[in-house]
């Protein structure tokens, strides 16, 4: 017998009254404001309400290095989530919401898989309440009311070729990466060359996903940095008068979304920032009000510790105030066979026959990236869990060599087979967290506030990416003076790399030594609060494969919907 399709099993799923999810939480009916029977929106009094209740242990899940076809962080996440109640014990689970992009192209859903979902699975994946809608319609607001400046001649003057703000498209559409606007008479603006990013990798979700009220959401709104004038001062939203509509098309999009898992575990579903360059983490309110609603908030960070953790770390937790007890890091038998360099695996094809084989020896010579994975969560004072999670196709013997090097590093580890049982797979990663969560607290930044902005970007560099050192171009290295002449330098830095190996190169696989991160170009999110330097070819409009999912994804002759994964 065939296992089902998540989405069949997200079908059969007994849901709980979203009341009676919300009120495991602490939160009454008059904070809850629904979306239909199985989502709602969460009032931001929560935050203030909930603040006399105990707080949760807040762990974060995180991951090895992936492969293209990713290690199962939400599926953990929600496994972990449910497997506390087996337990005896609560938990919250926080997470972004997925773009649509994804969704119709090549990676599909996100909310989870198997016995470990977040439902209903459909509507987390297709619009949910409309954020990412509200994110995408503020900021082309924005770059609507750039261009009406720069065609107006209004004060303070916008230089054309300086203009940073482009728009943004909840789709995966290679031929909007660049283009030019304008074309036609006088009358139809000013043309220049620009282009579309992905809605997900705007700075208004950025800013979303950091604000800590609706009031900081209108001031970040405000900061936010859409060119220059000609003589190279920043010219901001605030400035040209757009921040204010942006903050009234985004008031109800900062309400975090109450949702469940399989098992009936609440979960806060809130914005989707870019993992690539921006900081790939859920909205520090959503973390505010789960921080007091259970024994356990459970929350996850994109792509690798790299990436996901040292920006959750650095960026989040030095917005929220909020510091974690504990920290998975989630590694797969192919993750690790993908590592040695023995095996190439491609987004959208089947594994290849060699890798499914038994060969523990294949997962020893790809170790080297679960070690600095676990480095890189200990540099910041955290406790590490390794969550093997497994697959049908792994073999007890690569299970085992995985815990001998986890063991060996000082790292708790365990099997988890929450795919398959739901939370009754993971009580063996719960039981982990929750020893690893009660060590003393050591959590620490990687660097102050007050450092430099070269300097924070080598303390990222050379301590968690391993290199010996930066070279910054000649345009990076102007502009790092530039911003920290404007004031800017006490800004926290989020590295803009491949999220395919820990280097900057995404040929280089496990731990890579004897190399230095080349810093091409550096931007300013002031909006967001943070620096973003640029290393390699970064895409913010992702395009479709040859097959993308949207071939399959159709409606049924009883109008459900088919072929979401």
């Amino acid at each position: 017998m065939s296992f089902p399709s998540d989405l069949e099993i997200a079908r059969g799923a007994d849901l709980k009254p979203l009341d009676e999810i919300g009120a495991a939480l602490g939160l009454g009916p008059h904070l809850l404001e629904p979306y239909g029977e199985h989502v709602a929106k969460i009032k931001l009094d929560a935050i203030e309400e909930l603040d006399d209740q105990p707080r949760a242990k807040y762990v974060l899940v995180s991951a090895i290095t992936p492969t293209p076809l990713g290690e199962g962080k939400t599926t953990t996440t929600v496994g972990l989530g449910q497997a506390f109640k087996h337990l005896g014990k609560t938990a919250t689970v926080a997470i972004r919401q997925p773009s649509m992009g994804p969704t119709f192209g090549i990676k599909g859903g996100a909310a989870g898989g198997g016995y470990s979902q977040v439902v209903p699975m459909e509507i987390l994946n297709l619009h949910l309440t409309g954020d990412m809608h509200a994110v995408t319609a503020a900021h082309n607001l924005l770059a609507a009311m750039v261009d009406n400046h720069l065609f107006q001649g209004k004060q303070p003057a916008l230089d054309p070729h300086r203009i940073s703000w482009r728009r943004v498209l909840d789709v995966n559409d290679r031929a909007l990466r660049n283009i030019v606007s304008g074309l036609g008479s006088r009358l139809d603006g000013t043309p220049r060359q620009t282009g579309f990013d992905i809605t997900a990798a705007s700075e208004v979700m950025a800013v979303l996903a950091l604000a800590t009220s609706l009031q900081d959401l209108r001031a970040r709104l405000g900061r936010i940095v859409i060119g220059t004038d000609a003589g190279g001062t920043p010219v901001t939203a605030e400035d040209i008068n757009a921040a204010g509509a942006m903050a009234v098309i985004m008031k109800e999009a900062i309400k975090p979304n109450l949702m469940q898992t399989l098992e009936q575990t609440p979960v806060l579903v809130h914005a989707g920032p870019f993992g690539n360059i921006a900081h790939g983490n859920s909205s520090v309110v959503a973390d505010r009000i789960g921080i007091r609603g259970a024994d356990y908030l459970v929350t996850e960070a994109g792509f690798g510790a790299d990436m996901g953790a040292e920006r959750f770390f650095n960026i989040k937790c030095r917005t929220s105030g909020l510091e974690p007890d504990a920290a998975v890091l989630v590694a797969t038998v192919r993750a690790l066979k993908a590592h040695s360099g023995r095996h190439r695996i491609v987004a959208g094809k089947p594994l290849p026959d060699e890798l499914l084989a038994e060969n523990p020896e294949d997962v020893n010579a790809g170790a080297a990236n679960l070690r600095k994975q676990i480095e890189n969560i200990r540099v910041h004072g955290v406790s590490p869990v390794v969550a093997i999670n497994a697959f049908p196709t792994d073999h007890p013997s690569e299970h085992d060599a995985i815990r001998e090097i986890a063991e060996a590093m000082g790292a708790r580890v365990a099997v988890a087979n929450h795919f398959g049982k739901g939370g009754a797979g993971a009580v063996e990663l719960a039981e982990a967290v929750a020893e690893a969560a009660e060590e003393p607290a050591d959590f620490r930044f990687l660097y102050p506030s007050e450092a430099s902005l070269r300097e924070k970007i080598e303390a990222v560099a050379t301590k968690v990416y391993g290199a010996d050192g930066v070279d910054y171009a000649p345009a990076a290295a102007k502009a790092l003076d530039g911003y920290e002449a404007n004031g800017f330098g006490d800004l926290p830095v989020c590295i803009a790399k491949t999220h395919l190996s820990i280097s900057s190169d995404p040929s280089l696989l496990g731990a890579p030594t004897g190399w230095r991160l080349p810093v091409r170009e550096v931007r300013a999110s002031v909006g967001a609060g943070f620096i973003y330097p640029l290393c390699g070819d970064m895409r913010t409009m992702p395009g479709l494969s040859s097959a993308p999912a949207a071939e399959r994804i159709d409606l049924d002759e009883n109008g459900e919907i088919v072929g979401l994964s």
